[in-house]
């Protein structure tokens, strides 16, 4: 089943979708033309997917296909910030912003690591606001830990969101 765009997207949705849009078109630019200045030596940009999410309990109102793109920026001590824009569990349009600290787990594997991203989401609205804690007028806190093993430039993550559900992503380093 192919994802469609429903027409027309609330005005906030739009700004957040262009905001993302031009956030990896400038970060992309950046990355091909002028980084030094921008981005330091070491300095990693990933982008991300993932095709949907696998939900602990069932729930009938659940969309059928929920989906996550993202960008990361991740420094050579390893902080990060990143941006993802993803269609939620309620079919809703939302976008989280976060930045966060990933750990190597060099003991069991070189290419294994632990990340912790805090930030807020956006966009969980009626009927569905109490879907997520501290929810207010779409605005909620966000926290998430993963597990991601890193090949080449390529990642793979578990990503627990809450009591709710899991999500896998991949990655792809657009530069280091």
């Amino acid at each position: 089943m192919i994802p469609t765009l429903k027409f027309p997207i609330r005005s906030r949705c739009r700004v957040a979708a262009w905001a993302m849009f031009g956030f990896v078109m400038l970060t992309l630019l950046a990355a091909s033309t002028v980084r030094a200045g921008i981005f330091e030596e070491g300095d990693v940009l990933m982008v991300q997917g993932a095709p949907g999410v696998i939900h602990y309990h069932h729930d009938p109102e659940h969309a059928d296909f929920s989906w996550l793109i993202g960008a990361e920026w991740q420094s050579p001590s390893r902080w990060l910030a990143g941006a993802s824009y993803f269609n939620n569990s309620f079919d809703q349009k939302c976008q989280y912003l976060y930045f966060g600290k990933y750990w190597p787990l060099e003991s069991i594997d070189r290419n294994l690591y632990f990340k912790l991203t805090g930030g807020v989401l956006l966009g969980y609205k009626e009927p569905y606001e109490n879907k997520i804690p501290f929810n207010h007028n779409g605005v909620a806190p966000g926290l998430v830990p993963a597990l991601g093993y890193r090949f080449g430039d390529f990642n793979v993550q578990v990503n627990l969101l809450g009591t709710a559900a899991v999500m896998f992503t991949a990655g792809y380093d657009l530069f280091k």
